[in-house]
């Protein structure tokens, strides 16, 4: 049988009965990268680094994991409406799946903080996208209160279906590698992600596929870093679009995950997020957010610190990329070189080559 999504393959480790109406774009089974150019790069040769790319996942981003088992659960309760606060991501995903099952979508965006690679998304699938003068955080209040108030189901990963749904990403590692790796470096926003791998991981030892516990490595930007500073930040900032949170709604479940697993909770400047972003198009042909490099970034800053580990079997890290490159066009452009014009002719075409 063709593969039908994450609900379909996992359904023995979700809160799933034969009455949920599974709703799914078939998002899962992201490809699994090994990273040889960019280890010779950044000096990683003592260890086998993949890339786990969920920017290949429907919307183009990770969240789509959590948002079918989510939007499954809300149709199986009768929910009409769903509602989300985002800062893109969860947007995109949760007016998609909406579309998918027939029922509305309303989403809240801190005006002014959102790519519009998302933000198109949201609008072409339907959403009522509102935009509100605040942050993500305030955002996020606002749409916890109407769920509490009225009949309308909320999709943030503060929904526990959203965790379990992306917990299955720490499945797929598992199947694809044979075990799970020794590291996984990951961005940390709103912390679910964090959360859900965790949660997989250990359930997946739990019953029997797996024997190691990786270390999880979380890196939030540098301006927008509570869990490292120990206090929510009023007003984050980031170029990182979709981890510019100050005030993570998993926060006791993410630093629990890094102290259960022996890992971290750091920070990276938006300059080694820029520079990990750029590193891994060049050297390894993928494109993902500004956002999802923070794993990398983080991985590259303790290479260069030698707080790295090292045996004499090389041990496995995996980074989790979150969302694709065309997420944020507008930061890449901003980023690149841009091409100079010269005439249509062979002269000029045979100097610009270096011919």
């Amino acid at each position: 049988m063709a593969y039908q999504g994450i609900i379909d393959r996992y359904q023995e480790f979700l809160p799933v009965t034969p009455k949920t109406p599974v709703i799914t774009l078939h998002e899962g089974q992201t490809p699994l990268i090994p990273a040889k150019n960019l280890s010779r790069e950044i000096g990683g040769d003592a260890y086998e680094i993949y890339l786990k790319f969920e920017g290949m996942n429907p919307t183009g981003s990770f969240k789509d994991r959590g948002m079918t088992m989510a939007v499954s659960k809300a149709v199986e309760a009768g929910a009409k409406t769903i509602i989300c606060a985002s800062t893109g991501n969860t947007s995109a995903s949760a007016a998609a799946y909406a579309a998918q099952a027939g029922i509305q979508c309303a989403v809240l965006i801190p005006s002014g903080n959102i790519a519009l690679g998302k933000l198109s998304q949201a609008l072409m699938h339907g959403a009522n996208v509102i935009s509100i003068n605040g942050n993500f955080d305030d955002a996020l209040s606002l749409v916890k209160e109407t769920a509490e108030k009225y009949p309308i189901t909320l999709v943030n990963s503060l929904n526990p279906d959203r965790i379990e749904g992306q917990k299955t990403g720490a499945f797929e590692i598992v199947d694809d590698l044979g075990e799970a790796p020794d590291f996984q470096f990951m961005p940390v926003g709103n912390a679910g992600n964090i959360t859900a791998y965790w949660k997989g991981y250990t359930e997946y030892c739990n019953k029997g596929r797996c024997i190691n516990l990786p270390k999880m490595m979380g890196f939030q930007a540098a301006g927008a870093a509570p869990l490292v500073s120990g206090k929510p930040i009023k007003s984050p900032e980031t170029i990182a679009t979709a981890i510019r949170i100050g005030n993570p709604a998993s926060w006791k479940q993410a630093m629990a995950a890094k102290e259960q697993s022996a890992g971290v909770i750091d920070s990276v400047t938006d300059e080694e997020i820029l520079e990990a972003y750029k590193l891994l198009a060049k050297t390894e042909g993928v494109f993902c957010e500004p956002a999802s490099a923070a794993g990398v970034a983080g991985l590259i800053k303790y290479l260069k610190a030698g707080k790295m580990e090292k045996r004499i079997a090389k041990l496995r890290i995996v980074c989790i990329l979150t969302g694709h490159g065309l997420k944020d066009p507008e930061r890449a452009i901003q980023t690149i070189h841009k091409p100079e014009s010269i005439p249509a002719d062979m002269a000029s075409l045979k100097k610009a080559l270096s011919l």
